[in-house]
């Protein structure tokens, strides 16, 4: 039997499965079930922005909000617009590649909307 993940809100174990969603009865929280694979790494599925609307290849979008670059002094600005995005296979949980002005990077869907 496969075991139901964690609520991403508060952490609580005690969720359960409702049609296309998962329910945490501690918090009220739902969310959409997304295949997760035996690393616990989510599979299939689309790339969604910060709005919930799926990316694709070449796709332009505008940052919502400022990231700092470890490592460096480098920070990419709230409002940046990105040109020609990329999403690769298998990137871990960063899963859009794009080229700013400042360099190439990977970054996580969920700072980003479609412009």
């Amino acid at each position: 039997m496969p075991t139901l993940p964690a609520c991403p809100q508060c952490t609580a174990q005690n969720t359960y499965a409702d049609g296309d969603n998962f329910i945490c009865p501690d918090c009220g929280f739902e969310w959409l079930k997304v295949p997760v694979d035996d690393d616990g790494d989510t599979t299939g599925g689309p790339v969604k922005d910060a709005n919930g609307n799926p990316l694709a290849d070449g796709d332009t979008v505008i940052l919502i909000k400022d990231l700092k670059v470890r490592g460096s002094s480098i920070v990419l600005k709230k409002g940046t617009k990105i040109k020609g995005i990329r999403l690769p296979e298998g990137a871990g949980d960063h899963e859009v590649d794009c080229k700013t002005d400042q360099g190439a990077f990977m970054l996580k869907a969920e700072f980003m909307k479609k412009a």
